[in-house]
């Protein structure tokens, strides 16, 4: 959680901040000012220490009429009537009294943010595959992708915590990782998530694989509020998942697809089965679709095949194109975007269905970001 706190800088204040688990960030009278601004990022609550006497900031009204759900809480050495009665009418939500305790100023934080509401989460699609090598990263990378050509917010979240190839497939050198971010989970917000992301030339953002070895398992409740996080500030996140960690298998409650990437060799359509069967009974049925990867209708394991192991219908079969997508690997760039083979349009297709459009559909403008949607189906 953060706080903006204007006023007196004071040991005590800040210990007790940090015993609220709070990240506050100090701001003078022209930063409340700019908070009023209608397009800033805002953080969960200003805080006036005011008990030097000062009076509160004109801008303060300014701002709550711009963000009127936006708490704001004061700190004063006493009930002053007079103060409050300003407070009031500047539309300050709580006062805390010396002397400050932990306790007292958690509980009021608790209450001016507890009245807001919270911003619609973003859809999760994660992907993994039944078995490594069958292209789920690719996958993962030109959905992203397409998504983001459509001016979308998206974040691809690379969860090979550690030696993954995402950042290679859009062509970033990234400085910080997924391994980073869980390791600051504390301080995950949307200014630290910000801060730690990579933006690929095409506008899409990437929080990437560690080049470092982590030490200790992955904390699934972690994994899991830094997955609430990512949703709450993008509109779509991408997840790809390595198969190996059961962790992290574990941990995707909000994902609203999981798609199994598999293929048509023996050992990958096992892996994969057993996968699925696993996913179902912990995400429900719905939740999981199959897809085929590098499909040859004259294969000897067919569609028919896969699907009688995966105990439900294959959603989308992708053409073999193993010459774009390594070229597209050693570019950096992924090849949705150049969309001049039956591999980009297959994966186009399939982004298209992923947002909840058919095939043949227009799809519809999210009235939370008019004409995204409708941008989309025209780009696809």
């Amino acid at each position: 959680m953060k706080a903006y706190l204007f006023g007196l800088i004071d040991r005590r204040v800040d210990e007790v901040f940090a015993a609220c688990a709070v990240h506050t960030i100090r701001c003078s009278t022209e930063d409340l000012l700019a908070l009023a601004n209608a397009s800033s990022s805002l953080p969960d609550v200003v805080v006036l220490d005011l008990r030097d006497g000062s009076g509160i900031p004109p801008s303060v009204a300014a701002l709550k009429r711009q963000h009127p759900t936006t708490g704001v809480l004061i700190l004063a050495s006493r009930l002053d009537p007079a103060v409050m009665l300003e407070a009031m009418r500047a539309g300050v939500n709580e006062f805390v009294t010396e002397p400050l305790s932990a306790n007292d100023v958690r509980a009021a934080i608790d209450r001016v943010t507890a009245a807001r509401p919270l911003p619609e989460a973003g859809k999760v699609f994660a992907f993994v595959g039944g078995k490594g090598g069958v292209g789920t990263t690719t996958l993962a990378v030109n959905v992203a992708a397409v998504l983001a050509t459509a001016r979308a917010s998206v974040l691809l979240l690379d969860l090979h915590i550690v030696y993954g190839d995402a950042a290679l497939f859009l062509g970033v050198e990234p400085r910080f990782s997924v391994a980073d971010a869980l390791e600051n989970i504390d301080r995950i917000d949307e200014a630290f998530l910000r801060g730690i992301v990579a933006r690929s030339k095409m506008g899409l953002d990437v929080l990437a694989s560690s080049d470092r070895a982590m030490i200790g398992r992955v904390d699934a409740r972690a994994l899991r509020r830094l997955l609430d996080c990512a949703a709450r500030q993008y509109q779509f996140v991408i997840l790809d998942v390595a198969q190996s960690d059961p962790t992290i298998l574990d941990s995707l409650d909000n994902a609203d697809k999981i798609v199994v990437v598999a293929n048509q060799e023996l050992a990958t359509v096992r892996s994969a089965g057993r996968l699925v069967t696993a996913l179902r009974q912990r995400y429900g049925k719905s939740t999981v679709n199959v897809v085929v990867s590098r499909y040859d209708q004259h294969a000897e394991i067919g569609r028919a095949d896969v699907e009688r192991v995966m105990g439900s219908p294959v959603s989308d079969v992708f053409p073999s194109n193993y010459r774009l997508a390594l070229d597209a690997l050693n570019r950096g760039r992924p090849f949705v975007l150049d969309n001049h083979s039956k591999l980009a349009n297959s994966y186009t297709t399939f982004a298209r269905r992923l947002v909840g459009a058919g095939v043949n559909e227009p799809i519809q403008a999210d009235r939370a970001t008019p004409g995204l949607l409708s941008r989309l189906s025209l780009r696809l």
